[in-house]
């Protein structure tokens, strides 16, 4: 089986060094008898997926250039939350990529415990949105009680207007330039005139 091996570091000048990783992710590969056809390193937070070599490992794994992509732990992988980690394991499964964290013997799309893993994950992500969604109606709430206006910014339509315009034989894109009123909203506001 043809491998990719995986490691991200934060930063260089905390003494961290992606090597450590890179021999123990090298020793396991070739005990498996593992095939390393590539090393993905970033020395970059992982906090976002905007990394050179992780973006390269994804197009790797969508060309199929290998079988199983090794990793340290699943946060040198990613660190962008539950849902959005899950969302790139399943990316590169949906690549047919296994993938498998050194580190974390149960996170392993090799074994036979993959879709429990897989369940359990997504079981995670999901719980992870209901919170990001709560959290964010609590902070709207919090705004509409300290008297904020929510929401777009109520247009003024004067539907006389577009209607005289639109005798004069402007189209709609035009009534829309002249108005500033977005096409439809002036369409609307004609149709309210015409009742």
């Amino acid at each position: 089986m043809r491998a990719g091996i995986y490691a991200r570091i934060s930063t260089k000048d905390k003494g961290q060094d992606a090597d450590n990783q890179l021999a123990q992710l090298r020793e396991f590969a070739s005990r498996q008898g593992w095939e390393i056809t590539r090393e993905y390193v970033d020395e970059t937070t992982g906090g976002t997926s905007d990394r050179a070599a992780f973006q390269a490992m994804f197009k790797d794994a969508s060309q199929r250039r290998f079988d199983v992509l090794l990793f340290w732990s699943l946060d040198r992988l990613s660190r962008e939350g539950v849902l959005e980690t899950l969302q790139h394991l399943n990316r590169l499964t949906g690549y047919g990529i296994q993938w498998r964290s050194y580190s974390e013997q149960y996170l392993d799309s090799t074994g036979v415990f993959r879709d429990a893993v897989i369940g359990i994950l997504a079981a995670i992500a999901k719980q992870e949105k209901v919170r990001i969604s709560e959290r964010t109606k609590a902070g709207l709430e919090r705004a509409r009680r300290a008297g904020k206006i929510l929401g777009r910014p109520k247009v003024e339509v004067d539907a006389a207007e577009i209607s005289t315009l639109r005798q004069r034989g402007l189209s709609w894109g035009a009534v829309s330039r002249q108005t500033g009123i977005a096409r439809s909203t002036c369409q609307r506001a004609a149709e309210f005139v015409a009742l």
